[in-house]
């Protein structure tokens, strides 16, 4: 149970070590200890200053995210506005004897919030402050809407708050959100004279909440309000709580801060039961768990030390690939089959590298580091020394499999080999060699050096080992790993294969490409089904389409549309013609002829256009995009490819972009509900065809009420 301790010095400071293990988060029990310390060092006549902290070397890292479940139960639980009020406000910033905050590793959250509240703030130089509670689908609960303008000012403290962004020691004492720097060693005695110090009247004490010299005069408070709301509906016009965030600062800046902190509980009070925090708690605690595989990382395995890497390929993948592998100090080993190829890959991976430079995010020292890290090769003999290989050459089955074969000869017997396939089955690529155990999938999403998921790919042989090591890379390349079985596109590109096949079957009868485009992006995706076949590349859509053809072929919706585009030399936007046209800065643009290649394909097929699909509403298309792929997903869920439902919510949102704020696929899938979902499939296979019918695994969920994403054992137990 997390707590507080107290300890008071012969100095007469109090030190108040807030101990939660493992960030020091605020549950309700801290809370509710934090304020019993407090009044007890009030009450304590040999008292007289206040020091608060954190135990081993982290401050706070916020309000516990795990006691959400019960603020949107409604169950008896302190409210926000108690907290707010009666323990930070009343008690910590209005308390007759100082108080300082001694920050170190963290303070986000409901911890800066607290820390706001104490009369001073030190802090050591790299910890991270912050309050990012807008990535949960909330508004900062403990008065941090209000204090925070009022230290740092209301331009500074929107874009911390709006972005999530959180700031080093040094940049908050340059602020002003810190009064001091010090070192980790000399924090706590530093804070504990300077408490003695605001005591003494030998520094000033001045509470947070009534600051005003940090705030911008009235008129340009409210043109800054204004910009920062239309920023807020321009980059995220789905979501509602950034602009009540941005209400909540207006409240205190124009009735007072005290009014502003009973609007913000009031605000926190209704966001907190909201749709869109239930879907990012959801994904919060989803993408932490998905390093958690049974059978696999619950048998104590320790993870190998990988010291050098080998990668076949410097294309777009594979030059990705080693560009995060030598930002994480991984020694890569480049190999092309000729001086040109090879050259072009070590290019795109020093472009790939100048360009974090240009945008701050790497020094030139740094930049030096990584690349001293690659080498290029053309031959297998450096391969003998290698911990691991990726390959990440062309789709081609059969050049995998010779690939896979030298790699036998070549690598010593512990080596990883990996592929990058994105879609081709593990044991056909490992079918001519006899290491079937080390075989593993690590399928990056482009562009690799950018893109945060790993889809680490089993098969029936691979040992629990390789996984665990895999796992281990995941973790220090600071991607999200996700364990998936083996089988045609596994589990990202398999749940979204039908993803565009829906978008050619709703054309081909009549629906609008743009239309249907545009309502997708709207719903909250990156980009719809026809603007990705064009970033792709058809010649990527078609060979991708080929292995699902040859798999899933009774519920492959086989178009004419993009091979008569690709006939006519249209192959995307790399051809700047395919579905759209392209400007020099690569701006898609509708193309008018379009409808030309859409009639042919018709003709060829038979298909005739439906009344009904031409007027779509908003609704029906994103249903008719995204039930195909609810479906295919149930079916993932049902062969065992996938571990958990909560893996493919984040497959959906960090391989193809699903909106986070929507929970993932099967996550929004049951706000809908399996009934609604087999039924309106079932509707439209009797139109349409065997593209659309429901799997067993949502008949059998829909027949009974089951949630998509109860586990086997929670549909028994439901039963």
């Amino acid at each position: 149970m997390g707590h507080t301790l107290i300890e008071v010095g012969r100095d007469g400071v109090a030190i108040i070590t807030i101990v939660n293990p493992p960030v020091n988060s605020l549950s309700f029990d801290v809370l509710r200890s934090l304020k019993e310390s407090f009044d007890q060092a009030l009450r304590r006549n040999d008292v007289k200053a206040i020091v608060v902290t954190g135990a081993k070397g982290k401050f706070s890292g916020g309000f516990d995210i795990s006691a959400f479940g019960g603020l949107q139960e409604a169950k008896e639980r302190p409210k926000p506005g108690y907290i707010s009020v009666e323990i930070i406000s009343d008690t910590i910033e209005a308390a007759r004897k100082p108080s300082v905050a001694a920050i170190d590793g963290l303070a986000l959250g409901g911890g800066l919030e607290v820390a706001m509240a104490c009369s001073a703030r030190l802090s050591t130089p790299t910890a991270l402050l912050g309050l990012p509670e807008l990535q949960l689908g909330i508004i900062p609960g403990f008065g941090g809407t209000q204090r925070l303008p009022r230290l740092v000012g209301l331009t500074k403290a929107l874009e911390m708050m709006l972005t999530s962004r959180p700031v080093k020691g040094k940049d908050a004492f340059n602020l002003g959100l810190v009064d001091g720097l010090v070192s980790p060693d000399d924090l706590v005695n530093t804070a504990r004279q300077w408490a003695l110090d605001i005591l003494g009247h030998r520094r000033p004490w001045i509470a947070s909440l009534h600051k005003t010299d940090k705030l911008e005069p009235l008129g340009e408070a409210r043109e800054i309000l204004k910009f920062a709301r239309a920023q807020a509906r321009k980059r995220a016009p789905n979501l509602h709580h950034p602009l009540v965030c941005i209400d909540v600062i207006e409240a205190g800046v124009l009735a007072g801060p005290r009014a502003g902190l009973w609007k913000e509980a009031e605000a926190f009070e209704v966001l907190v039961k909201s749709d869109t925090c239930k879907s990012l708690v959801h994904i919060f605690f989803a993408q932490r768990g998905t390093s958690k595989v049974p059978g696999v990382t619950d048998r104590g395995l320790v993870p190998r030390h990988v010291k050098k890497v080998a990668i076949l390929g410097g294309g777009l993948m594979g030059s990705g690939i080693a560009t995060a592998l030598i930002l994480s100090n991984y020694p890569v080993i480049l190999k092309e089959v000729n001086q040109k190829f090879l050259d072009a890959g070590i290019n795109r991976i020093k472009a790939n590298l100048q360009s974090r430079v240009k945008k701050g995010k790497l020094t030139q020292q740094n930049f030096e580091k990584a690349i001293s890290l690659l080498k290029g090769t053309l031959e297998y003999k450096s391969f003998k020394d290698v911990d691991m290989v990726i390959e990440a050459v062309i789709e081609n089955v059969s050049l995998k499999q010779q690939i896979f074969a030298d790699l036998e000869k070549y690598c010593p017997p512990h080596c990883i080999l990996a592929s990058n396939t994105s879609t081709i089955d593990l044991d056909l690529i490992g079918e001519r060699t006899k290491s079937q155990d080390r075989i593993v999938g690590a399928h990056f999403f482009s562009p690799a050096h950018v893109m945060p998921l790993l889809e680490i790919v089993r098969t029936k042989q691979t040992s629990p080992q390789v996984i665990v090591d895999v796992l281990d890379i995941s973790k220090k390349i600071k991607k999200t790993p996700v364990v998936v079985g083996n089988c045609t596109g596994f589990a990202v590109n398999r749940m979204f294969f039908p993803y565009a096949q829906a978008g050619l079957l709703l054309v081909e009868r009549g629906a609008d490409v743009y239309q249907i485009d545009k309502v997708i992006t709207k719903f909250g995706m990156p980009m719809g089904p026809f603007r990705l076949a064009d970033l792709v590349g058809f010649g990527v859509a078609i060979a991708t389409g080929m292995q699902f053809i040859q798999n899933f072929p009774e519920r492959t919706y086989k178009s004419m549309l993009i091979p008569l585009l690709q006939e006519d030399k249209r192959a995307g936007e790399t051809t700047r013609k395919g579905f759209y046209l392209y400007d020099d800065k690569r701006k898609a643009i509708p193309d008018p002829e379009l409808k030309n290649y859409i009639e042919k394909a018709r003709s060829i097929t038979g298909v005739s256009v439906d009344p009904q699909l031409v007027k779509l509403q908003e609704r029906d298309i994103i249903e008719m995009i995204f039930f195909p792929v609810v479906n295919e997903a149930c079916r993932v869920l049902d062969e065992g490819i996938a571990v958990k439902a909560a893996d493919l919510d984040i497959s959906a949102v960090m391989g193809m972009g699903f909106p986070p704020y929507r929970g993932g696929i099967i996550f929004w899938a049951d706000s809908l509900g399996s009934k609604y979902i087999y039924s309106r499939l079932e509707s439209w296979s009797q139109l349409y065809g065997e593209f659309f019918k429901p799997c067993a695994y949502l008949a059998s969920r829909a027949a009974k009420g089951i949630p998509l994403s109860a586990s086997v054992e929670q549909a028994k137990a439901r039963l």
